[in-house]
């Protein structure tokens, strides 16, 4: 066990070894990953360093003492109230991120049920099966039951199913504009309509699109209503680290009125310490998060964002078009944005094979499952490489056509059995070995198949016994 050095080492020494550890990272800047990081480019990247470097040590957990902090805040509060369509009665915080501005508005509504009236029940949502997994884990924390309503072919939640769903229960519905997994807009005038009739909240998860979708429109593009335009809007997430182009640790949770979010806050005012008071999830708030975000929004300013928009949809429909001609591949459904997935329509190409493929040509692929496909979210930088990436997916489908065995192999196989293992508990339970592996005292980290088939071997041993056991062996 590490333990800290008894003198100090060198700062050059340092940086040079993190440099080292961060060699072993993937490399967003030559666009090839496709998720994780929204990097716009270097000079703009520089430029968020000397903002947040500003306020590197600024604490916005007392607003009073780091003024310009607030007012980073609310400046951001209300461009993206006016971007999303809200009035001034519209209010809202910044957050660390869009786990955080998923997190907040189900403990709101939960404490908003519990105001008014009592609740000897444990509350519910309802959200789509898509919803992001940030939900399911809110959902966990605060003890919610979230109850998943069915997709229709489209990949857009059905409506007539949450209809159903609702009962005296239900405490918020939710909606995503648009999905991380199919990059969908769900219905959400529809979801509204609902939400007005059982006097429901109506939560819109667009922190993948909030900072995109209102440009893509303002440039002609046809995007269905998902904003405070819709009247059962109550609330929207929409993350400036996206999209957005700021630095980490930035999003926003923004509501309707105050009668909503002033169930977010935590107030103690019997503390030894104090009276202590906090709008959010996080105690201290990074201040160069609130700087790098407002820096970015006022740098890009609304032409700035338009033209990203026109750059981002423009890749988007080339890598589509070229997708849809690679013989064996389609792009499933109809994206309203530029995250988007495809899948294999031909029997012989496994489309996680096609994946290894992929990865063994230096690019960083996403999986999905139900259905089973790899994933691709579009920011500026992949113009450059379009061509590349159509040119080595092609070839990686001819590969997998022509070696189906490519299928039993490495992340393929793995991927393949835990889509399809009935058993889902079991997925479970291995990945918490995994996890405590991660974070126990020696970090040990878990390999792909081939180098560390620790979950491959697990599943395919009990895939095994479920057959043999059918067959009576």
């Amino acid at each position: 066990m590490k333990s800290i050095p008894k003198q100090g080492i060198d700062q050059s020494k340092i940086l040079d070894e993190m440099r080292e550890y961060g060699g072993q990272d993937v490399n967003y800047r030559d666009s090839r990953t496709w998720s994780l990081v929204y990097h716009l480019d270097n000079k703009h990247t520089e430029f968020l360093k000397q903002a947040y470097g500003m306020y590197f040590s600024e604490n916005a957990l007392n607003p009073m003492a780091f003024q310009s902090l607030k007012r980073f805040e609310t400046d951001i509060i209300n461009m993206t109230t006016t971007m999303l369509h809200g009035d001034d009665k519209t209010v809202g915080t910044l957050t660390s991120g869009g786990t955080e501005s998923c997190l907040l508005p189900v403990l709101t509504y939960r404490d908003r049920a519990r105001a008014l009236r009592t609740l000897p029940f444990k509350p519910e949502m309802i959200a789509p099966e898509s919803i992001h997994v940030a939900w399911s884990k809110a959902a966990k924390y605060f003890g919610v039951k979230i109850r998943y309503a069915p997709l229709k072919s489209d990949f857009r939640v059905d409506v007539d199913a949450v209809r159903k769903m609702i009962n005296r229960r239900t405490i918020m519905l939710v909606g995503s504009a648009p999905s991380y997994p199919h990059g969908v807009i769900d219905p959400i005038e529809k979801l509204g309509q609902l939400a007005l009739q059982h006097d429901l909240p109506l939560h819109v998860d667009s922190c993948l699109g909030g900072f995109l979708l209102p440009f893509i429109e303002m440039n002609g593009g046809e995007i269905p209503s998902f904003d405070f335009r819709v009247k059962g809007v109550t609330s929207i997430s929409a993350d400036v680290h996206k999209y957005g182009f700021a630095a980490k640790g930035a999003s926003t949770v923004i509501y309707r009125n105050m009668s909503y979010m002033k169930h977010q806050f935590f107030i103690h005012e019997d503390w030894p310490g104090g009276v202590f008071a906090s709008p959010a999830l996080l105690g201290t708030r990074p201040g160069g998060s609130f700087a790098a975000a407002w820096a970015a929004m006022h740098a890009l300013g609304e032409d700035g964002y338009r033209e990203n928009a026109r750059k981002i949809m423009t890749i988007t429909a080339d890598l589509q078009k070229g997708i849809n001609t690679i013989e064996g591949l389609k792009v499933l459904g109809h994206p309203d944005m530029s995250v988007f997935a495809y899948h294999s329509v031909d029997e012989r190409v496994n489309i996680f094979a096609v994946g290894d493929q992929m990865e063994a040509k230096g690019w960083q692929i996403d999986r999905l499952q139900r259905p089973e496909g790899l994933h691709v979210m579009v920011v500026p930088g992949h113009a450059k490489i379009t061509g590349e990436y159509l040119n080595d997916l092609q070839t990686s489908v001819e590969a997998v056509r022509s070696n189906p065995k490519l299928a039993a192999k490495s992340n393929a196989a793995m991927y393949g059995m835990i889509a399809n293992l009935p058993f889902r508990s079991m997925i479970k339970k291995e990945v918490m070995k995994m996890m405590e592996g991660m974070y126990s005292s020696k970090g040990q980290m878990p390999m792909d198949g081939e180098n560390n088939p620790w979950l491959i071997e697990k599943v395919a041993g009990f895939m095994h016994k479920i057959k043999s056991k059918k067959s009576g062996k």
